[in-house]
């Protein structure tokens, strides 16, 4: 992306860094994450920013081991904004004082403004109230020389701060996230306004860059892709196959633990449709043998990753070997694993295109979505070409129905939850609301529960309804269906679904929850 202006943004562990990127490209400005510690002035030159970002992150700059931003960063010459750690890193550097506070903020907040800086112009004006999105235990107390204040909170002071003469700022709260309404405004002020950036980064210049990296990487060699006919995997194939053509050989593994019709419609789109070469193997009956009586989720996960690696070698061995094998990886996929940067964030989970291969697997890894959202990739998609009833389609976890069923995992009870889904995604679709909801599914619960059938007593299982609405994956509002709907979704499922006698809906927002379950 040589041809792009750019922006550096320096991760120090933050749970929402791979938000600062999206909203940069939103804007269409190009930028990378690397881990705070792999920036020598050296590299930082040859990729040559027009400005950088100091990530958050959830260490105290207080703290002896503490994460710190390299030194050369600020003798540069180049605009720096410093976002909640970043933020304090920056002052601590620079001669200021960070001490912990007895007025910690987390969530929704609101900023009294009262000044203006370049990165606040023209989208807050001095007086207004603002709501931004906090997430911090200290604060900057003592400003360094050469800054003001911009903007205040009950328990951030220094909220927004500016040195105008160097073209340094910084914010104590997250502008990456939608909770800050005007946040991508400010990102956008600093990226174009302050740094210059010229904004021209499109998803047609990326499905070139990617088309060219696949090509770099793979050379004459052959690809095997794990296609499941979610998005990420189909967007994955498609572009690929732009790239190097029959050397591609995806490789649909059934699992046994797809949604209602969904293998038939996979075949036949991939082989009818793309003319991609695919290879269809039904595995379900070792998936669900080897997941029998295992509970552990991260287990399951585990498993899963390392049977469809097991069966891809045997399959990739049937067509004469390959040497890579493509995967539909996104950015929330790995932040939620380990930092995609190798940086210092937290593990939530570990997901099974990530966390989940062996450390033996012969083959090397193609991974072309890695640094995207999930609405990038359906931009990507449509840019592809593809059709919008798989571009358009509900995030689907390549585990499938394994991390929807808490507890074991059986043929009874993936076909009981085959039937639940389907009739709440029917009941979605027929009331117009499958495009407003970012994702929607059923959970089978491991728990029985007393019901009344008739004239006879029921002693079934219970099922959760999940529906939420989000922009990327990492955070997420419970969709606020009426009564009326789930209701009569409700009354159908324990009707026609022998085995589920009882109907709940999860109303848990993410954070704290995770979207699925499992």
């Amino acid at each position: 992306m040589s041809q792009h202006d750019r922006i550096l943004i320096l991760d120090f562990g933050s749970q929402v860094t791979q938000l600062i990127a999206r909203r940069l490209r939103e804007s269409g400005v190009y930028c990378e994450i690397w881990p705070f510690n792999a920036a020598p002035e050296a590299r930082i030159r040859e990729f040559a920013p027009k400005g950088i970002i100091l990530s958050g992150g959830p260490a105290s700059v207080n703290e002896g081991e503490s994460p710190r931003p390299p030194a050369e960063v600020f003798e540069m010459g180049l605009p720096l904004m410093g976002i909640c750690y970043g933020q304090q890193a920056m002052a601590h550097h620079l001669g200021g004082l960070v001490e912990g506070s007895d007025h910690k903020e987390f969530g929704r907040a609101f900023v009294d403004v009262t000044g203006e800086c370049a990165i606040t112009k023209g989208i807050w004006a001095p007086g207004a109230r603002e709501q931004v999105w906090m997430s911090h235990g200290d604060r900057i107390t003592k400003l360094p020389p050469g800054f003001r204040v911009v903007a205040s909170s009950e328990g951030a002071p220094f909220a927004v701060i500016a040195d105008d003469a160097r073209r340094f700022y910084g914010t104590m709260f997250h502008p990456e996230v939608v909770h800050t309404p005007h946040g991508a405004q400010l990102l956008q002020n600093f990226a174009q306004g302050v740094c210059g950036c010229r904004g021209d980064w499109t998803m047609g210049a990326y499905r070139a860059e990617a088309v060219a990296r696949i090509r770099a990487q793979v050379g004459n060699g052959r690809v095997i892709c794990g296609l499941s006919g979610g998005v990420d995997s189909s967007v994955a194939a498609v572009l690929i196959h732009e790239a190097i053509g029959d050397q591609l050989t995806c490789i649909y593994v059934d699992h046994g633990l797809m949604r209602a019709n969904e293998s038939a419609q996979v075949v036949a789109t991939f082989r009818d449709r793309f003319n991609i070469k695919l290879v269809h193997r039904d595995a379900s009956d070792l998936f669900l043998g080897q997941l029998s009586g295992v509970t552990d989720p991260e287990v399951k996960r585990k498993t899963i990753g390392r049977l469809f690696i097991e069966v891809f070698e045997e399959e990739q061995n049937k067509v004469g070997g390959a040497d890579f094998l493509a995967q539909g990886t996104l950015y929330p996929d790995v932040i939620e694993s380990i930092s995609a940067t190798g940086g210092p964030s937290v593990t939530i989970k570990s997901h099974h295109n990530v966390g989940g291969l062996p450390a033996g697997m012969r083959m090397k890894l193609v991974e072309p979505l890695r640094d995207l959202f999930k609405d990038e990739v359906r931009a990507l998609g449509r840019e592809l070409g593809m059709p919008e009833e798989i571009v358009g389609r509900h995030p689907f976890p390549g585990p499938g129905l394994a991390i929807r069923i808490p507890g074991e995992v059986t043929r009874e009870k993936a076909d009981i939850l085959r039937k639940v889904d389907s009739i709440f995604l029917e009941e979605i679709r027929a009331a117009g609301l499958y495009d407003a909801i970012w994702q929607a599914f059923a959970v089978l619960l491991p728990v029985r529960t007393v019901g009344v059938m008739g004239d006879g007593r029921t002693y079934d299982s219970a099922c959760a309804l999940r529906a939420v609405t989000s922009t990327d994956g990492m955070t997420a509002d419970v969709y606020p269906f009426d009564m009326s709907f789930l209701t009569r979704v409700s009354n159908r499922i324990v009707n026609e679904v022998r085995g589920v006698n009882r109907v709940t809906y999860d109303i848990t927002s993410k954070p704290p929850g995770t979207i699925e379950w499992e």
